[in-house]
């Protein structure tokens, strides 16, 4: 008898903390349209349970807002409109994000593992005193989490002992939510002054390119110091024009100056994980592993037998680039 009641305390007592339980998510986007990172990253929050308030910052974005109610199961979505927020500088979003932290008072606070949350959230983790956990790739439950350490080397398992839990969770780790059978209320973000003497925003030059966003593709040609120059990746932008993939690169291409570092993929790069990732002269260095290993079908192309790149490799083939490209691309 005292078993059974000792169960049901239990139960109701795990109810209770998950109805104490609420999360906020920084939303990433350019005003017009979200980056598709948000949605994995509501996706994560959905599992921690409890709440759910989606913070929208910038100048007009009302585009971003109108898609996010939409999604299923938020509480409230959080707008700031404000100049300060030009450019999106982590200094500016950060004095907000501990203002809309004050006023409701969160257990967790989610965001991508992008440039853009790895910009932000150490900052609000140091002002709220807690130790942000990155890289996040699975929840367990409300206070533990699994990530990848030493570039994907090694899993760990931990339980953050924070009032506040700062995440930021890789995207590849968790479907993309579907933003749809909802209709949340947005609501204004606490007011202020988020205008900061420490940076201003100057200006950003876009890179602009028919293929498909590297972050997001279905299929990603990447290229490495092997391909010995800028011009040769000509090689595989005709070969991802056939395929409509992304072109991306690893460190040693962007250190050596062939392509410019929007196009890394790697642990300092971006993360991706397509359908289909052709390495292309990349010998596959640990850094360059964790940023695309996740990918679904992975064929590498080397002439080095011995490269680390085909321990991960579905499909390797040992070959010349320079022949093997040109025929490849000619017979698609």
């Amino acid at each position: 008898m005292f078993s059974k009641c000792s169960r049901q305390f239990t139960v109701q007592f795990s109810n209770q903390i998950k109805r104490l339980q609420s999360t906020l998510v920084i939303a990433e986007h350019n005003n017009e349209s979200l980056t598709p990172i948000t949605q994995n990253a509501l996706a994560a929050a959905k599992k921690l349970g409890g709440d759910i308030t989606v913070l929208v910052a910038g100048t007009k974005c009302g585009p971003a807002v109108e898609k996010l109610a939409k999604a299923n199961g938020l509480k409230r979505v959080l707008v700031a409109e404000n100049d300060a927020f030009k450019g999106f500088t982590a200094e500016s979003l950060t004095t907000l994000v501990l203002a809309t932290q004050k006023q409701f008072n969160f257990t967790h606070i989610v965001a991508g593992a992008t440039a853009f949350g790895k910009a932000l959230l150490p900052r609000v983790a140091a002002k709220l005193d807690s130790s942000p956990v990155t890289d996040v790739i699975g929840i367990k439950s409300a206070d533990t989490f699994v990530r990848s350490i030493y570039a994907g080397n090694a899993i760990q398992t931990l339980v953050a002992k924070d009032p506040v839990k700062v995440l930021s969770v890789r995207g590849t780790s968790f479907e993309a939510d579907n933003l749809e059978g909802g209709s949340a209320a947005s609501e204004p973000a606490p007011a202020g002054s988020y205008a900061t003497d420490l940076t201003s925003f100057v200006g950003q030059e876009l890179s602009k390119s028919d293929r498909p966003e590297l972050t997001s593709a279905n299929v990603v040609v990447s290229g490495g110091r092997g391909l010995k120059s800028g011009d040769n990746f000509k090689l595989l932008y005709d070969l991802a024009d056939k395929l409509n993939a992304a072109v991306g690169a690893s460190r040693a291409a962007v250190d050596a100056g062939y392509v410019p570092n929007d196009m890394q993929v790697g642990q300092t790069g971006k993360i991706v994980a397509p359908d289909l990732y052709i390495a292309v002269g990349i010998s596959g260095a640990i850094q360059h592993l964790a940023g695309m290993k996740d990918s679904k079908t992975i064929v590498a192309i080397n002439k080095d037998p011995e490269a680390p790149i085909f321990q991960v490799s579905d499909y390797g083939l040992v070959a010349d680039l320079f022949k093997a490209v040109p025929e490849l691309t000619g017979k698609l």
